[in-house]
């Protein structure tokens, strides 16, 4: 069996993992079972759509809960204050230049659990953030993204 990977997350991440678990198992339970409940009492369930429906619902909740709790079982809270900003890793900002558009953009490296593009937040493990995961300052890498391949030079690494 697969050593589960360990999930590098914020302080804050973590909170939000655990609030999302919390809400599952109770509100959203009960919602399922009560559906359940109300399709049940329609009668024959062999052609009950609505009784499938919630069956499959709770299925999809189930595992959704599954996957919270082992992913909290393998969280790993990072200090953003000892973060080395001599190399981008996880939680790092990191300000590039793409040098073929002349732009720059800062990302900051999170774990997918916390990817949030809209906030400029990647994860480690998409391209971008493969790319620069490890890298310092004043490398350029080309990564391979849908469009095509991009390079960027790293110009700074803060936290």
């Amino acid at each position: 069996m697969k050593k589960p990977d360990t999930v590098y997350l914020t302080p804050e991440g973590l909170q939000k993992l655990k609030d999302e678990l919390q809400f599952l198992r109770t509100k959203e339970r009960a919602r399922i079972a009560r559906a359940i409940a109300e399709a049940r009492g329609q009668g024959d369930l062999s052609e009950n759509a609505e009784y499938d429906a919630a069956k499959e619902a709770q299925g999809h909740l189930e595992a959704r809960i599954a996957k919270l709790e082992e992913t909290i079982s393998n969280a790993r809270v990072v200090d953003e204050q000892t973060i080395d900003t001599t190399r981008a890793y996880i939680l790092s900002k990191v300000r590039v230049k793409n040098l073929k558009t002349g732009t720059e953009q800062t990302y900051t490296l999170t774990s997918a659990q916390e990817a949030d593009l809209s906030q400029n937040k990647i994860s480690v493990s998409s391209p971008i953030g493969k790319g620069l995961l490890g890298r310092t300052v004043g490398e350029v890498v080309e990564i391979k993204v849908p469009a095509g391949k991009v390079q960027l030079e790293i110009v700074e690494i803060t936290r």
